[in-house]
């Protein structure tokens, strides 16, 4: 109870006048009389309206659970001070679920009232934002300071001015004043920073004393590739980050090293010459892909690459069955496979290497840290592990997040590389839209059309998906154009078969859900329109975003939205159409959602912050 924190304070003298809501109010104390109770609505959708009068205008108060409670404790034409947070519907003001007491002389809470992180369920159950306060008033009354134990050594209070716990946590949820609860703040925010700091050094030492491989030298398969197969030119980033596997794995410990860079910055490129680095030394190298479509192509890439040298590169993944699987587990086994891509089957416990030396691992948030290590088992010392993000997360949230790896970042997108042009347009304007993508195509382009798919309204999705997939065919008929469709109910068979339809090119449009969000690489495809965009994040945007500009080819993503979108999403789709720069865009999505919306990518064991905000300490890190 002591740790569940209010998230602002409202100051109970402030009295406000309804003739003062507009727009942008948030929560708001009226003092008025309420009049007009009465039910509305049958069965579940039954609710209590009334309405709350002052001098200077009316409000409509709404409740949808308790209705009946409300009822018998309600007096009509009764005077009452309300608290309640303002919503709007079609302009006109309302309050749902106000909190409500009768206007007398104990009514009002002198100072700042702590306003709680609450739900529609907690509130339906009578834990409105007020009984919290009342609950944890009445919880200071029982204990005593000495039952909440100062942490911290008294040096460390004295040095950086620190309250003790004990104030800290009475503060934060009761200041008196405006310093008291920046006092509060300031002590927790701080106690939480520390212990996420002392658990980072602790995996860090766990890690670090861990034995592994030494590449004690840059060999011929390296330096041929450098000299006489770069694709083009290394950016200063790529060779940075390069330098830094270099000396990871010279040292004798095992190298756990995240690369993150944006979308088309050259992150493949500097896993392959990490794996030449592997040969060198005479060990094998593997690469890890979360599935089947982006680990084809990943060993397509690296074979083209490869081949020219003679160098032998396998694929495994679940299809490979028969002959072909025994073939390369012998020569995994045996050495004579000195690279291999696959997916999990790669660590399958019938999968055995001579000498596994270094593992590359893409899309890291997709394999638990319990896989990596079955990859470590593969050898009798750990290789050096590889993990390649897409996904730009400022630095200092990067070292919590991935506490057991250390961070490079590729800052750089390699030269000749158009930048996408990005629009944000209404539904008004699809007719326009449709014809752009026609004129594209026509042109001899491919395009992808992507529809949001959430879990809560997954049935809507997948109708509107259909529908949008109808509406497609109506303006790209069927006998002049080919287009595929994949989402995540399809067979995986299918699935494949159409994905691999519009990678070879014989789809020119792909319709589907977010299933291609990561990783799939057809430079011959130029637009990229997302449905609803207003329903995505940020990060999820510029993810998509990235499946074009592949080519040589200008590229376009199209941003359509409903008419009437919100002011957050309206401020996405700006942030979108402005920067292409994924690191500010992680930024700006962070400072948007909060740093708890990443959990998707959290490490366990890693600490979650209730009050520090990583995006403030990563801006003013020293």
């Amino acid at each position: 109870m002591l740790q569940h924190y209010p998230y602002r304070y409202f100051d109970r003298k402030r009295v406000d006048k309804i003739a003062q809501i507009h727009q942008n109010t948030d929560y708001v104390q009226l003092i008025g009389t309420v009049i007009n109770i009465f039910e509305e609505g049958e069965g579940r959708k039954k609710r209590l309206v009334a309405t709350f009068y002052d001098d200077t205008g009316k409000i409509e108060l709404i409740w949808f659970q308790g209705a009946q409670w409300m009822k018998k404790s309600l007096v009509d034409h009764g005077r009452y001070i309300l608290f309640g947070r303002v919503s709007f519907f079609n302009g006109v003001p309302n309050i749902a679920h106000p909190e409500m007491e009768p206007l007398n002389s104990e009514t009002a809470i002198p100072g700042m009232q702590p306003v709680y992180p609450t739900t529609e369920k907690l509130r339906a159950k009578g834990l409105s934002n007020r009984s919290f306060a009342k609950v944890t008033q009445s919880l200071f009354e029982k204990i005593m300071p000495g039952d909440i134990p100062e942490i911290l050594p008294a040096t460390m209070l004295q040095q950086y001015r620190l309250c003790n716990r004990y104030q800290a946590m009475r503060w934060i949820h009761f200041p008196d004043t405006e310093e008291h609860m920046q006092a509060a703040r300031y002590r927790l925010k701080f106690e939480e920073l520390l212990a996420s700091q002392l658990k980072i050094a602790q995996l860090r030492l766990q890690h670090t004393i861990q034995p592994g491989w030494k590449f004690e030298k840059v060999g011929d398969n390296f330096n041929n590739f450098f000299n006489n197969h770069l694709p083009f030119q290394l950016t200063n980033a790529q060779k940075r980050v390069l330098k830094e596997i270099r000396v990871d794995t010279a040292t004798g410990k095992q190298m756990n090293r995240l690369v993150q860079g944006d979308v088309g910055s050259g992150k493949t490129i500097v896993a392959v010459m990490s794996m030449l680095l592997a040969m060198d030394n005479g060990f094998q190298a593997c690469m890890m892909a979360p599935t089947e479509i982006l680990a084809q192509q990943h060993y397509q890439g690296i074979k083209s690459l490869l081949e020219p040298m003679g160098i032998p590169v396998a694929i495994l993944t679940g299809t490979v069955k028969g002959k072909e699987r025994k073939d390369i587990l012998r020569g995994l086994a045996d050495g004579s496979i000195p690279i291999a891509v696959g997916t999990h089957a790669l660590i399958e416990d019938t999968v055995q290497f001579k000498n596994l030396g270094l593992a590359v691992i893409d899309e890291q948030h997709r394999f638990g840290v319990g896989q990596r290590a079955r990859l470590w088992a593969k050898n009798t010392t750990a290789p050096h592990v590889l993990v390649m993000t897409a996904t730009p997360i400022p630095r200092t949230l990067a070292m919590t997040l991935y506490g057991d790896l250390d961070v490079s970042v590729i800052d750089e997108l390699p030269p000749g590389r158009q930048e996408i042009k990005t629009v944000h347009r209404n539904e008004m304007r699809r007719a326009n839209v449709m014809d752009f993508i026609r004129s594209e195509v026509d042109k001899g382009r491919q395009a992808y059309i992507v529809y949001p798919l959430i879990e809560e309204s997954e049935k809507m999705d997948y109708e509107s998906l259909m529908a949008g997939f109808e509406q497609v065919k109506v303006f790209f008929p069927e006998h002049k154009y080919n287009i595929a469709m994949v989402h995540g109910r399809q067979e995986a068979a299918l699935k494949e078969r159409n994905m691999q339809r519009f990678v070879s090119g014989d789809a020119q449009i792909l319709v589907a859900t977010t299933v291609i969000e990561v990783g799939v690489n057809v430079p011959n495809a130029s637009v990229m329109l997302i449905e609803s965009a207003e329903r995505f994040g940020l990060s999820q945007l510029h993810q998509l975003r990235g499946r074009v500009g592949r080519g040589a080819e200008q590229s376009y993503c199209i941003l359509l939205t409903g008419n009437k979108i919100s002011k957050e999403s309206s401020e996405r789709m700006q942030i979108m159409v402005e920067t292409a720069n994924g690191f500010i865009i992680a930024e700006k999505d962070l400072a948007m959602r909060g740093p708890g919306d990443l959990s998707g990518t959290r490490q366990s064991g890693i600490l979650k912050f209730k009050l520090a905000d990583m995006l403030y300490s990563q801006r003013y890190d020293t």
